[in-house]
This record gives structure tokens, C-alpha cells and sequence, in this order.
């Protein structure tokens, strides 16, 4: 019986891990420069604020979508 493929999860998951581990460590370091891209939205009104990181969120999903593309090669 064919299997057919099956994607390398083990090495997914260890990817995962690593790259985590890495933005973990390196977090109190990035956290001085604000974590904010030009194209995020902050709104603040009376004693509220809330922030959408629209570009944030976009940077991050090319380099997933990049990563993952480059482990399936």
C-alpha cells in the first residue's frame, strides 16, 4: 500500500522549536526598538489603547510562508 508523501513533521516541529526558542532569547533585545512598523495602526481614545500590527503581521506570514517552503524544497 502507498503511502504516498508524507511531510517531515519531526523536523517541522523541530524547526518550530528552534526558531522559538531564538525569537524567545532574543526578545528582551527587540523589545527596545518598539516592535512596530511603519503601517501599523495605534488608536488611542480616552484611557484606551489598541494596537493592529498590519504590517507586522504581514512581514512575519512572507517569512513563514518562506521557511516552510524552503523545508519542503
Amino acid at each position: 500500500m502507498d503511502e504516498g508523501f508524507r511531510p517531515p513533521v519531526r523536523e517541522i516541529l523541530i524547526g518550530a522549536g528552534i526558531l522559538l526558542l531564538v525569537v524567545g532569547l532574543l526578545w528582551p533585545y527587540l523589545s527596545r526598538y518598539g516592535g512596530r512598523l511603519p503601517g501599523d495602526m495605534v488608536m488611542r481614545r480616552g484611557g484606551w489603547t489598541c494596537f493592529f500590527p498590519i504590517v507586522t503581521s504581514l512581514v512575519l506570514s512572507v517569512l513563514i510562508s518562506l521557511i516552510l517552503w524552503l523545508f519542503r524544497r
